[in-house]
């Protein structure tokens, strides 16, 4: 079709685990002579390998491209999502199959890449415009566009060296957005910036495609972002394409592969947690659920637990803080707990606590605890956080008292019939 402008054919891409020695300096030259030329990489010609244990991180992944699309590629760690986007743009290349374009690319894969660290960011502007092909006439009424977006006006004539992180990926970002690509790549990159500044990617992104006709390629762990900029969602699992279509469907068919550890009894002790500066003097050590043979939950079932807390300092006015949160991040409830206590170093706290959670719809959750101190100001002192203490799944049957079917995207997290109409 005329208005694809990418298309992938049957493509995998396989790789050898461990790593590469032993070569000569003529077979080195031979490796990069084959790359410049696009011919097969020695390194994953089955052919040229004798031995070494390979695995394809790309399986057979056939998918049409069309121009305007604003794409999200979302999966697990290890999928194949930043390898696909690797392909697509010319990083490397497929060990099997064909990838076809229709158009140039302008892409953002991680921080680090794309820009020379001794040039200054004013040189590296100029730099990526030549690369895409543009002259310097078209990237001066581009640059000043740049750089006012990336606001860094003061540092333009830094060496990229120099920037931080931040810094780096707001002049990526423009450079990427603001230079004649046909086709905008991101690896969510955005993490590194400020919220604010997200947005403000985000926006662009979207103007991008649905304003000048050009397609984005977007992959992200944070579904909201998703739901946000894309038209099309595509699921990759293991290095295969799962699923190709619609954002919800595509979103909702990747959360119901996530693993929720049904566990009932949870050890805490060596749980990933934020480096708090008072952290440590109430730590979370195990969670279990009571009367329970699984983490499923139906109809008006409440979570009740056991939370075992270790005190390594005297405490008074210790704090809970429980978040029930969707998987993709979004806070869909919290309980505090009503009343603060003391505690004694060297004790072990144990509470049964009972949440709520009837009024929360079908879906799959995790839950964030945090234990903090409540001073006089009504401020909290960190001293435990464990972002998913629990994770469990909620189950409603089919509500016959509502005429609608409840779609979360549209109505929310909260199904909540403590309503009362009466006519007057």
């Amino acid at each position: 079709m005329s208005d694809v402008i990418i298309r992938i054919d049957d493509v995998y891409k396989q790789y050898r685990l461990g790593s590469i020695g032993g070569r000569t300096l003529q077979e080195d030259f031979q490796n990069i002579t084959a790359k410049l030329l696009r011919r097969k990489d020695s390194d994953t010609d089955s052919a040229a390998v004798k031995s070494g244990e390979r695995f394809y991180a790309l399986s057979g992944v056939s998918l049409d491209i069309y121009r305007g699309d604003t794409l999200g590629i979302i999966g697990q760690n290890g999928a194949g999502k930043s390898t696909l986007l690797k392909l697509l743009s010319r990083v490397t290349a497929p060990t099997k199959g064909t990838i076809s374009y229709n158009g140039r690319i302008s892409s953002m894969l991680e921080v680090g890449t794309g820009f020379h660290p001794e040039l200054t960011g004013r040189e590296n502007v100029y730099l990526n415009g030549a690369i895409l092909g543009m002259n310097k006439a078209e990237i001066d009424r581009k640059f000043d566009e740049i750089v006012d977006f990336a606001e860094l006006s003061q540092f333009i004539d830094t060496p990229i060296k120099r920037y931080s992180s931040g810094m780096y990926v707001k002049l990526a970002f423009s450079v990427s957005a603001h230079l004649d690509a046909d086709i905008l790549i991101m690896d969510e990159v955005l993490a590194v910036g400020d919220v604010r500044f997200q947005q403000k990617c985000l926006q662009k992104m979207g103007a991008v495609a649905s304003n000048e006709g050009r397609t984005v390629l977007y992959v992200s762990h944070n579904m909201a972002t998703i739901r946000q900029l894309c038209n099309r969602c595509a699921v990759l699992e293991k290095g295969l394409l799962k699923y190709d279509g619609d954002v919800a469907s595509g979103i909702e068919a990747y959360l119901s592969n996530q693993d929720t550890d049904q566990k009932v009894f949870n050890d805490l002790s060596d749980a990933v947690r934020p480096d708090f500066k008072y952290g440590g003097r109430s730590v979370l050590k195990s969670l279990e659920l009571i009367g329970k043979e699984n983490n499923y939950f139906v109809n008006d079932e409440k979570v009740s637990f056991l939370l075992e807390i270790e005190n390594r300092e005297d405490t008074d006015e210790l704090h809970l803080q429980f978040s029930v949160k969707s998987m993709d991040e979004i806070t869909v409830a919290t309980f505090l707990s009503p009343d603060v206590f003391s505690v004694k170093k060297d004790t072990i706290t144990r509470l049964k606590v009972t949440l709520d959670i009837s009024e929360i719809v079908s879906g799959s959750y995790k839950m964030e605890i945090v234990v903090a101190k409540a001073n006089h100001i009504c401020n909290f002192v960190h001293y435990d956080k464990i972002s998913a203490a629990l994770c469990f799944t909620k189950e409603l049957p089919t509500d016959t008292s509502y005429t609608l079917a409840w779609k979360t995207q549209k109505f929310g997290y909260i199904q909540n019939k403590k309503i009362t109409i009466e006519k007057v």
